[in-house]
């Protein structure tokens, strides 16, 4: 999906965006969540990973779709087109809607398509290592 494409979303149904509000208290969340929850249906996204001091990475993020907040979905990004720079992780879907919101929300704001930080230090296990 290319920056055209999420301009064009349609927002998702409201019986199937109802299921997720209650995960998002904060009202300007709850405004993205249609749209976010479209672009989780099409289970993939394209953009570019912002690098500071360099040229922005390319990726392609795929993922399973599933209908409930509390089922878990597995996330796959490949950066650069190349085998060896891909990265897995497994999350709960209200999670991962929440990066989507923050996705767009990015998108909406700089016309980048990428994915908040806090996804990367998941997708990468930053949090999982310990500091001595």
């Amino acid at each position: 999906m290319s920056s055209t494409a999420i301009s064009q979303l349609q927002p998702a149904d409201k019986r199937e965006v109802i299921v997720y509000q209650p995960y998002y208290p904060d009202k300007n969340k709850q405004k993205l969540l249609p749209l976010a929850l479209a672009l989780y249906q099409l289970g993939q996204v394209e953009g570019a990973r912002r690098i500071e001091g360099g040229e922005n990475l390319s990726f392609v993020a795929t993922w399973f779709v599933s209908r409930l907040p509390s089922e878990l979905t597995r996330c796959r990004m490949q950066f650069d087109g190349q085998a060896d720079l891909s990265y897995e992780m497994t999350v709960l879907n209200s999670e991962f809607m929440d990066y989507l919101i923050d996705l767009i929300a990015g998108y909406e704001e700089s016309k980048n398509i990428d994915f908040p930080q806090n996804f990367y230090r998941k997708l990468l296990r930053l949090d999982d290592v310990s500091t001595l």
